[in-house]
């Protein structure tokens, strides 16, 4: 159980760029480290790797485990830091029980799950079954290396999901979702009252953002709302004219800055600057015990050449405060679960047209769906496109199963103490899994961390060196 070996290898996973989709170099890393260690390694089409370890002795009859993780890591940044995800290491450093990185995602979401499962694996004195690891690809964006699993390729019926972020939780269940793509096209016009005109921009930055399954029901604020709520304020009032909008920038995290650039008659500049003085006021008021350290900025800038025409420009306005953002409903059947949400994740200008993503996450099926064609009614008000992905199950929990019980008991011998069993509302593989595997039985640990999905992600040592023994502890029940 010596945990200085999982930090050593997430150390060197630190090295490896390996943000959602571009997993070449930590699909062939894992690869290259099996073939140091000896270890039967295969990996498939789609990248995932596949890892066969054969039981230690005495363990040869014992029926074998899955340990699963993701390779890829959510790429995000604070607005001024200079980092290619594509090429450079992450920069981790300790604050006191706390491993974190300098400015970006640290990528413990799920380099960590890689780490203990390669630790446990490597360990000599660890006694086990039979273990087969597997490490997906683009489990944040799409989900596709689990979708793209060929049937056959898993022999074991029990798979123990290391993607979790919680201390001393055993998640047996998790929400479904889907993603919505919305287009608006336009063809630019010039500024109207050219002489007359000034440039602002108002920005909004140093939100504290997050998971937007995990935080959506915590109170965070969102970028994205911020700027569209104050267009939406001021349009009526004044002759604005939008030459830009961008904010947000992952399906699933919660937008954290946003920025506009607008043109507006040289009359109004008081104006609305005291109205943006009122606004910021009055997010404070509501915002301010959660966004602490949130900055919302209004500056004169260089007047724009071109901006989206009018008429477009105040559909999608109209649309954006439309569209549902947040926590829509409460699980009835599991108390503090949050059942359905959705996401306004980002909204980003393009040559030609508008981009507007949203998430939808649901634990109930049909529930997922209809949040789904409320998010195409509200955008439809200006996009002219609006398309969906195919989506993902949810995980339906299984408070009966006898993997349940062994993690359960391998926790209390450990540390005389019930850990709690619970639903996540994240998206998890699981519910994939079982589409292929419909005989799995599954749980899902995982050490403590704070902020995934954004650049104040950190992981708890003490909680990795518990989870980790805990894993061990567990392999060796089984």
């Amino acid at each position: 159980m010596n945990t200085q070996r999982v930090f050593d290898i997430f150390a060197e996973i630190c090295k490896v760029p390996r943000p959602s989709k571009h997993e070449e170099q930590i699909s062939k890393w894992l690869c290259d480290f099996a073939a140091a260690h000896g270890i039967e390694c295969v990996a498939d089409e789609a990248m995932n790797v596949i890892m066969r370890v054969p039981p230690t002795p005495g363990y040869e009859d014992h029926e074998g485990v899955i340990l699963q993780a993701h390779m890829d890591m959510v790429a995000e940044k604070d607005g001024h830091v200079q980092h290619d995800f594509l090429k450079d290491p992450i920069q981790t450093w300790i604050d006191g029980e706390w491993l974190k990185a300098k400015g970006t995602t640290l990528g413990a979401d799920d380099g960590i799950g890689i780490s203990m499962a390669l630790a446990a694996i490597t360990d000599p004195d660890l006694q086990h079954p039979a273990i087969e690891c597997l490490f997906t690809v683009d489990e944040e964006t799409g989900l596709t290396g689990a979708m793209k699993l060929q049937d056959g390729m898993l022999k074991s019926k029990r798979l123990i999901n290391l993607d979790s972020e919680d201390d001393g939780q055993i998640f047996i269940g998790c929400a479904g979702g889907i993603d919505t793509l919305a287009k608006m096209h336009y063809e630019q016009s010039q500024i109207i009252n050219h002489q007359s005109s000034i440039g602002v921009r108002l920005s909004v930055s140093g939100l504290t953002g997050g998971h937007s399954g995990d935080d959506i029901n915590k109170g965070r604020a969102n970028a994205n709302q911020f700027i569209v709520w104050f267009l939406a304020r001021i349009w009526p009032q004044t002759e604005v004219q939008l030459a830009s909008i961008n904010g947000g920038n992952l399906r699933n995290a919660i937008a954290r800055e946003a920025e506009a650039v607008i043109a507006i008659p040289m009359d109004y500049k008081e104006q609305i600057r005291i109205e943006w003085n009122h606004f910021v006021a009055q997010m404070e008021g509501v915002f301010g015990e959660v966004e602490k350290d949130m900055r919302l900025e209004l500056e004169t800038c260089d007047l724009p050449d071109f901006f989206i025409p009018a008429d477009k420009a105040y559909r999608l306005i109209m649309a954006l405060c439309e569209c549902p953002h947040g926590m829509i409903a409460m699980s009835k059947e599991m108390p503090g679960l949050v059942e359905t949400s959705t996401n306004l994740a980002s909204i980003k200008m393009r040559e030609g047209y508008i981009e507007v993503n949203t998430s939808q996450r649901s634990s109930k099926e049909p529930a997922k769906h209809h949040l789904k064609w409320a998010v195409e009614q509200a955008l439809s008000l200006a996009c002219d496109e609006v398309t969906h992905g195919d989506g993902y199950p949810g995980w339906a929990p299984n408070p009966n199963s006898p993997l349940l019980e062994v993690v359960k008991k391998a926790y209390v011998n450990l540390f005389k103490a019930e850990p709690k069993v619970l639903a996540i509302h994240a998206g998890l593989e699981c519910g994939l899994f079982l589409e292929k595997y419909p005989y799995l039985d599954m749980i899902s640990i995982g050490p403590q961390m704070v902020g995934v999905h954004s650049p104040q992600e950190r992981l708890s040592i003490p909680s990795t060196d518990r989870c980790y023994k805990w894993l061990c502890q567990t392999l060796k029940s089984l």
